[in-house]
């Protein structure tokens, strides 16, 4: 289990062990607002309003990369169900695809008149949909 705060720290967890969390993590510059474990609970992804998005070792917790590409908070992040890709959205208005293997942007993704709040991958990996303060549902296809 992996959490993050306001405070700019996450902790994993393994409740089943210990009541104590396993590591303190650190490395974001404000809030994080996301925090998920990939499918094959290899790596964890956390977004944060510093507008970038961190990928750590989902066993140890140990930080492994950063990825730039947002110019504003990144709200959400969603994992492709092979845990190849990662979809974000952000207060920028765009979405992008980001390539695991890189760890660079895959796909950037505008077309939202305001931010982006809510992405989420279709369970063929074909499709994205987002939705966002501008009202609108968006189908995005690869």
């Amino acid at each position: 289990m992996v959490s993050g705060s306001d405070d700019f720290t996450m902790y994993l967890w393994s409740p089943e062990i210990d009541k104590k969390p396993i590591i303190r993590m650190t490395g974001h510059h404000n809030l994080i607002n996301d925090v998920k474990f990939s499918p094959d609970m290899r790596l964890i992804a956390s977004a944060s309003f510093d507008k970038s998005i961190k990928i750590w070792n989902g066993r140890s917790g140990k930080f492994l990369a950063t990825l730039h590409g947002h110019v504003q908070a990144v709200y959400q992040i969603s994992w492709s169900a092979d845990s190849r890709l990662i979809v974000s959205g952000s207060a920028d208005s765009t979405l992008k695809v980001w390539d695991m293997k890189t760890c660079k942007i895959m796909m950037d993704l505008p077309g939202h008149a305001d931010e982006v709040y809510a992405v989420d991958w279709s369970p063929d990996g074909q499709r994205v949909v987002s939705g966002g303060k501008d009202k609108v549902i968006k189908i995005w296809r690869r």
